[in-house]
């Protein structure tokens, strides 16, 4: 199984890619979970990495495109993944589009999280109140779901024309959100 996970920031993406992945037997890829590995690390991608999401804005393709084709031709990716965080832009789709058709693969669905715009809002600040979130400002947050309605909820088009889209209703407690994505990749799967 190859697929994606999308929604804006705070829908539960990361916190789902996890037992959606091992539900399906693949690793979940995060972009997000790789930048803040090397920002912590300091590493010159780190570095680079962090200017840009201290601002809330996207790290640029060229740095993210590098890192994705190393990751999905990693051994543990031979069999399926979870991407989360990638492709957010057109831009991104078609190298995903071409590190796929690279290795003889294809997108078997891309599963979309909707979510309540000001409920992500007041989960992001709960959240970085509790983890010490420094970059999770308000305005900061704005920003980010501003980017990602620009650049990123676009992409949710172009994958419903190629019939890949599977949208679940991102809100309410973690294990009813979780139900309603085995139900729906389940169903697909099972097609």
């Amino acid at each position: 199984m190859r697929f994606l996970i999308m929604g804006p920031p705070g829908a539960g993406k990361g916190t789902q890619a996890t037992a959606v992945a091992e539900h399906f037997g693949v690793p979940a890829i995060s972009t997000g979970d790789i930048f803040r590995a090397n920002v912590a690390q300091g590493t010159p991608l780190g570095v680079e990495a962090k200017r840009y999401m201290d601002a809330g804005e996207y790290v640029p393709d060229s740095v993210t495109n590098n890192m994705v084709r190393d990751r999905i031709a990693a051994g543990d990716a031979t069999d399926g993944f979870l991407l989360d965080g990638y492709p957010r832009t057109l831009a991104q789709v078609a190298e995903l589009d071409g590190m796929l058709n690279d290795a003889g693969h294809e997108l078997d669905a891309v599963l979309v999280l909707t979510v309540d715009r000001e409920a992500i809002v007041e989960r992001l600040l709960k959240r970085a109140e509790v983890e010490g979130r420094a970059d999770d400002t308000e305005d900061v947050i704005r920003r980010r779901l501003e980017v990602y309605a620009e650049e990123t909820e676009p992409l949710v088009s172009v994958y419903d024309e190629r019939g890949l889209v599977v949208a679940v209703d991102g809100m309410g407690e973690i294990d009813e959100v979780q139900g309603r994505i085995f139900a729906a990749l389940d169903a697909r799967t099972e097609d």
